[in-house]
This record gives C-alpha cells, structure tokens and sequence, in this order.
C-alpha cells in the first residue's frame, strides 16, 4: 500500500469518529492536520518527480 493510499485511510478513519469528546476532537484534528500536510508534501514530491522526468 502507497504512502498516499495509507494516509487516505487513516484520514478516512479519524473522519469516521468525528463524533467524540472534545479532548478526543482535539487530538483527531491533530492528527488530520499531520495527514493533510504529509499529503500535500507527498503531492508535491509527485509533482516534482513529473517535471523532472519530462
């Protein structure tokens, strides 16, 4: 499984519980933050990785 494949699951996950206490919400807010900017850095890499094999 991709870095990217593991990363939407886990997303998908924590999306799934978003009905908890607030110390819980807290930390899966947390959590899909760290997710959304390993995403975002992942994408980038793929981007720069297209480019460069262009």
């Amino acid at each position: 499984m991709s870095a990217v494949a593991k990363l939407l699951a886990q997303k998908e996950q924590l999306l799934a519980r978003l009905d908890p206490g607030p110390n819980e919400r807290a930390e899966i807010q947390a959590l899909l933050s760290k997710i959304e900017t390993a995403l975002k850095l992942l994408g980038s890499q793929y981007s720069t990785a297209a480019v460069a094999d262009e």
